[in-house]
């Protein structure tokens, strides 16, 4: 059995809490504190004396399914989150934040070197998910993903502090790999990151695929025909975190974006060129 990282044994344990199914009274006080100091907006949701553990409020479903443009063309933000930053990818490069760059190789792993070139004038965006954003995570076009891979890895935080001052954060930090091509042929990358407390991203289409365990080897799960319309919910975080998104050069346009910008899953934030 491979040692966990203290970060990985701090949200485990932490997981483990929330996941606990308190006596009514108990949960109810559990609920309304955390939504109170976290600042919930609870509008779009159930009270919260309905969920019957603060897991089930982190992950908490949304009542009515926003409004968004279906057109083919528009690209919708798959989360509740902040645009901490976006931009080119030059030089096989990405940013955390301003001014701290990675190396995107390093981050999706050597399954998916041979698409390195494909990505290259192609595009970045950043969504940061605090503890009080609404934790599921929705497709953001039409695509079919082709693969997935599991990379373990610690989990810090990936909160403003931690982004400015952290070198190469997104690629220490736990992670799940989306590969996935649009209706027009090109690829889209979508990467999960895992951050302190979350005891699991969760994917509804492979339970296979099990974060915050004591896995030390990346493992790499391929479908044969794996369809999403753009809207589609595809899993959660249990608490808050980071998805980064790439796209192949020529796919779409993120110019109406900007960093520090609040996004809601449904807004549009680009279009497909």
């Amino acid at each position: 059995m491979t040692k966990k990282h203290y970060t990985s044994l701090a949200s485990s344990l932490f997981g483990k809490f929330a996941n606990r199914e308190n006596p009514t009274p108990l949960q109810n006080i559990i609920n309304r504190t955390y939504v109170k100091s976290m600042g919930l907006d609870m509008s779009r949701f159930d009270t919260p004396e309905s969920y019957k553990s603060l897991n089930k409020l982190f992950t908490r479903a949304l009542k009515q399914m926003p409004k968004f443009d279906k057109k083919i063309g528009v690209i919708i933000s798959p989360v509740d989150a902040l645009i901490t930053d976006f931009g080119q990818i030059k030089e096989g490069k990405a940013y955390q934040i301003k001014g701290m760059s990675y190396n995107i190789d390093y981050l999706l792993g050597s399954n998916y070197s041979q698409d390195l070139k494909l990505l290259n004038g192609g595009n970045f965006v950043n969504f940061y998910l605090s503890p009080k954003d609404y934790h599921r995570y929705h497709i953001p076009l039409d695509l079919q993903v082709l693969s997935a891979t599991h990379i373990p890895g610690k989990l810090y935080p990936v909160n403003m502090p931690l982004l400015k001052n952290k070198l190469n954060l997104f690629i220490e930090n736990e992670r799940v790999v989306l590969e996935c091509i649009t209706k027009n042929g090109k690829k889209l990358f979508m990467v999960l990151v895992g951050a302190l407390n979350v005891g699991k991203m969760v994917l509804t289409f492979d339970d296979r695929i099990q974060t915050n365990a004591c896995a030390s080897e990346v493992t790499h799960y391929k479908y044969d025909d794996l369809k999403f319309k753009k809207g589609d919910l595809f899993g959660w975080f249990e608490m808050g975190s980071t998805i980064v998104i790439f796209t192949e050069e020529g796919l779409a346009t993120f110019d109406d974006l900007q960093i520090n910008q609040k996004v809601t899953f449904g807004d549009t934030i680009g279009k497909v060129l």
